[in-house]
């Protein structure tokens, strides 16, 4: 007789094991107790439960992404699934919604052909369709273009708010930068009076020791960092010392100008300014001039030494260096004659320009020796400073009288604000004028910070005699005992401009005040009683 065998119990293989993926684009609310991951992992638990009929089970392992984006694949959770789907651990991904795996159709059609490639199902718990169909399979496509599309929508309100916001010339927020803080009662800079006091000599330490490097070894020296703030959840940022690259951000930040920017367009803040618009563009013109050195030796291969400091007086442009080759006529090879050329007659014709060229050893001589003569001549260096001070002095009586007026006003429009403040029920007229007082009192905060920078750059400008005579002894015994590189270094650092009129033949030389400070140290200065004597 022949025994009927029982049927087989089910098999682990008919087991579906389901793991959950729950994601969340912010971090806000995920130190509550029962957050938005616990309630879309419950959603996911429920459905389970619902099929355990068809041998579904959950997976213990949390596959849990707060604070992600579902715009990429740069999730650590959703790397540890989509590795456990390679090892054949999973069959069933269930989630929330769709968007709650991707929100890019290219990265959902990237992880839907792994999922068809290991076998394993996808299951949206609010959203009723399954991939085993054709049909299920298109509603899926379209759900995922319409997330997509929500997530582009997003991102360019985004960038259109902030574009307003910058337009306006409100921060738009991010890290904060050095000689600010945040007002703590919303997004807006205030000046920070000791940080802005050590940014402004920052420009000025980059301006004396006129190069990258040396400054951010001025900077370590002094034990400068870089912005150091706290975050709202306590973590100390920033801090760090800086390198080429974070002094270089600094000094061509607008933000220090009272501005701000949003792409090309520069609008005016609602911040204090709390570096001179002088200071800042003599800053740039120095960083442009380096170029992509950093203010290492530039290349001058043919010793131009007033390279980027000339110009041409009629045309009111720069001019470049060059130079002709001719035979000697001997027969011993060419010679090489060198010019400075008037960079509109070289671009627009030789017929726009009265100066048209210069030989370029005659001027760099001829500028040589006036440097020479006002430290030979006690007289002239005497009379020249006496004037100097007397012009910076003046000039900074008038800063200290507009600064006492702008002050009384400041006071002025900061009582009737809080007057105005304290009366209840305010009226349109009344917001109105709180808002024209506020305007008020930022511009004239701003203001006073180019006030007191003005006075500053006017008081750092006053050199000593005694400091002039010291670097210009210097200059006349070891100017021929310095390589060409050295030579064009030292006139950079004395000189600001020359400019050359060709048609009254006229040559004027400009000097930096403050350069003859760093000049001894260039050029190996002797010592005061060397100099006394």
């Amino acid at each position: 007789m022949s025994r009927s065998r029982p049927a087989p119990a089910r098999t682990s293989a008919a087991t579906v094991r389901c793991a959950i993926y729950t994601r969340k684009s912010s971090e806000e609310g995920l130190e509550q107790e029962f957050n938005s991951l616990d309630a879309q992992r419950e959603s996911g638990e429920n459905y389970i439960a619902s099929q355990v009929g068809e041998g579904w089970t959950c997976l213990p392992d949390r596959y849990d992404d707060g604070g992600f984006t579902g715009g990429n694949m740069e999730r650590p959770a959703l790397r540890r699934l989509m590795a456990d789907i390679e090892s054949g651990k999973v069959d069933c991904v269930v989630v929330y919604k769709v968007d709650r795996l991707s929100r890019s159709l290219l990265d959902f059609a990237r992880m839907m052909e792994t999922f068809e490639r290991r076998k394993v199902s996808f299951v949206s718990v609010t959203q009723q369709f399954n991939t085993a169909s054709s049909m299920g399979r298109l509603v899926l496509n379209v759900l995922l273009s319409f997330a997509q599309f929500e997530r582009e929508i997003i991102s360019e309100r985004t960038r259109d708010k902030i574009a307003a916001t910058r337009r306006k010339g409100k921060w738009a927020g991010g890290h904060p930068i050095l000689g600010y803080d945040v007002d703590p009662r919303g997004f807006r800079l205030i000046v920070n009076e000791d940080e802005a006091a050590r940014v402004r000599e920052i420009f000025a330490l980059c301006l004396e020791r006129q190069a990258l490097i040396p400054t951010v070894k001025a900077i370590d020296e002094r034990g400068w960092v870089n912005k150091r703030w706290t975050t709202r959840k306590g973590a100390e940022r920033g801090g760090k010392a800086f390198d080429k690259a974070s002094l270089f951000k600094l000094l061509t930040n607008i933000v220090y100008l009272g501005k701000v920017r949003y792409k090309s367009e520069v609008h005016e803040g609602e911040h204090a300014a709390i570096v001179d618009a002088d200071l800042f563009e003599r800053t740039q013109r120095l960083l442009v001039r380096n170029g992509r050195t950093g203010g290492a030796a530039v290349r001058n291969k043919y010793g131009a030494l007033l390279k980027g400091l000339l110009r041409c007086t009629p045309c009111g442009c720069s001019m470049g260096h060059t130079y002709s080759t001719r035979r000697d006529g001997n027969g011993n090879g060419s010679i090489q004659y060198r010019y400075y050329v008037c960079l509109n007659a070289q671009k627009r014709g030789w017929h726009t320009c009265p100066s048209k060229s210069v030989p370029a050893a005659e001027l760099e001589r001829l500028v040589v020796e006036q440097i020479r003569a006002i430290g030979r001549d006690p007289t002239l260096v005497t009379a020249t400073l006496k004037h100097a001070r007397k012009q910076a002095t003046e000039a900074i009586a008038v800063i200290e009288g507009e600064q006492r007026t702008v002050e009384r006003e400041l006071r002025r429009n900061e009582r009737e604000l809080r007057e105005l403040a304290a009366e209840a029920g305010a009226t349109t007229v009344a917001s109105s004028r709180l808002g024209e007082l506020n305007e008020r009192i930022r511009s004239g905060e701003q203001r006073m910070t180019e006030l007191r920078e003005r006075a500053m750059t006017l008081g750092r400008e006053i050199v000593d005699e005694r400091e002039v005579a010291r670097s210009l002894s210097a200059f006349d015994p070891v100017w021929e005992t310095l390589s060409p590189k050295e030579q064009a270094r030292v006139v950079r650092l004395l000189v600001k401009r020359v400019d050359y009129d060709g048609v009254a033949g006229l040559v004027g030389v400009t000097f930096h005040p403050s350069g003859l400070r760093g000049l001894a140290s260039e050029v190996g200065a002797p010592d005061d009683e060397e100099v006394a004597a």
